[in-house]
């Protein structure tokens, strides 16, 4: 019987993609097994987040869910950014804990746990090896026709509210030829649709092999455009400063470019983008987001958003809902400002009533909803090539229904027919037949599927 590893994972899609890697080095360095139930784990890990309120209460709420598993032999690591913040003082919490690694050391897992069986103690590594991991991670597997490829590692803007530098570190980008082995070998599995990943991803700086050349985040793009069989490129998450003039131009050259774009703007009140240390105002985001739609009008476009940054007055928030409305922002994140230990903004003097902010937050995200389903209404009657993933979540034996995602990063639920398990991985068309709130019907228009051939 193989060992079985539980990973729970908190936050973006890098914790996602680090999570995977997890399952991908304990797998091939120990034989270890994903599984979905914590009852019949060998090795439980959460891979933690510290970006929302009150993260370190809830890692060790779930630790406390767990620990009578301990009687089992069980193991148990904590991975992650809380992990990178709060360090020993877990194990000094929760001394059951085996293991604590940080974002950076998750390919030293095998090597923490040899050394906590072998020295009897529980073992912490949260140092910041640069780039050291993705030379020791095995390649990667996939099952289906997309994948994520992480690109650099850490954030050096310091915004006041993001502990982001604090826990992954400084900016970090991958060379350049690595990137691209790593999207080919993807591409040779079947991959159709790629998105690369960084905290603040389109401030890739990558070195050129031997010649002392840096490729900007605009010419990576160029290149993995270019490998055969990709035929989608996404990106996130991407920092405004960081959308220069050509990157800006890759929309009207790289066709593999999606029409979707997830741009944090955070705030629309240059006072308050200020105090974040944004480093732009509302007029000058507004600006690169009219570029971009001068080369893609059909640009879609998705951000994040923080409601009640101490100091926020009535007339700020207007502000921000006067850009909102100009920008015709699609699904977005908007949260209320929670202050995070250690970053400038938790010292800031806030005397704003949560009732207020709490009043502002369900206006805003009524907006963006209604801004939602005039985007999807649209697309109704439309002919939109779709990636299928899987079967979508009401599909039956009797019934198989499929899902899939448009360029504008819609989910599309259709009938999969008899040929349903052959379209997963495919890219197809589809027409729009209904728009629902969070994602649309559609029924299947590719030639070669309707004959069955």
């Amino acid at each position: 019987m193989s060992k079985k590893v539980f990973i729970k994972t908190f936050g973006c899609q890098m914790n996602e993609y680090d999570s995977d890697k997890m399952a991908d080095v304990m797998h091939a360095a120990q034989g270890y097994e994903p599984t979905q139930d914590v009852e019949e784990a060998d090795l439980i890990l959460f891979n933690t987040c510290s970006v929302r309120e009150k993260a370190q209460e809830k890692v060790f709420s779930d630790l406390g869910r767990v620990k009578h598993l301990k009687d089992k032999g069980v193991l148990i690591g904590v991975g992650g950014c809380v992990a990178s913040q709060e360090g020993a003082e877990i194990i000094k919490r929760a001394p059951y804990v085996d293991v604590v690694f940080g974002p950076q050391t998750l390919h030293r897992l095998p090597e923490l746990l040899n050394q906590r069986a072998r020295l009897a103690v529980p073992q912490v590594d949260i140092s910041f090896p640069e780039i050291e991991k993705f030379d020791h991670l095995p390649p990667a597997k996939v099952d289906g026709g997309s994948a994520y490829v992480s690109i650099m590692e850490g954030c050096s803007k310091y915004c006041s509210y993001c502990v982001v530098p604090y826990t992954r570190g400084e900016e970090v980008s991958r060379p350049f030829d690595d990137v691209l082995v790593e999207v080919a070998g993807l591409a040779d599995q079947g991959v159709k649709e790629v998105t690369l990943l960084g905290q603040n991803v389109n401030a890739y700086r990558g070195a050129m092999g031997d010649s002392g050349d840096i490729a900007d985040f605009a010419l990576l793009l160029e290149y993995v455009a270019e490998i055969p069989g990709i035929e989608r490129l996404r990106f996130t998450t991407s920092h405004p400063n960081e959308f220069t003039p050509r990157l800006i131009e890759a929309y009207g050259k790289i066709p593999q470019l999606v029409n979707h774009l997830h741009l944090p703007v955070q705030h629309g009140s240059d006072r308050i983008l200020m105090a974040m240390k944004r480093g732009y105002t509302a007029m000058e985001f507004k600006s690169t987001v009219r570029k971009l739609r001068a080369i893609r009008p059909e640009l879609v476009m998705s951000s994040d958003f923080i409601v009640g940054f101490p100091g926020e007055t009535d007339d700020d928030f207007d502000k921000m809902m006067k850009l909102i409305t100009d920008v015709r922002f699609d699904t977005s994140f908007s949260f209320i400002f929670s202050p995070r230990p250690g970053t400038p903004a938790a010292n800031l003097a806030d005397d704003t009533p949560y009732a207020v902010k709490l009043k502002r937050l369900q206006h805003l995200q009524a907006t963006i909803e209604e801004n939602v389903r005039r985007i999807s209404a649209s697309r109704e009657g439309t002919v939109q090539r779709i990636l299928v993933e899987g079967a979508s979540r009401r599909s039956s034996t009797d019934v198989p229904e499929l899902m899939g995602r448009t360029e504008c990063n819609r989910i599309v639920n259709f009938p999969g027919g008899p040929l349903a398990e052959r379209l997963v991985g495919q890219m197809i068309d589809v027409r729009i037949t209904e728009a629902r709130p969070h994602s649309l019907r559609a029924e299947v228009l590719t030639a070669e599927v309707a004959l069955g051939t």
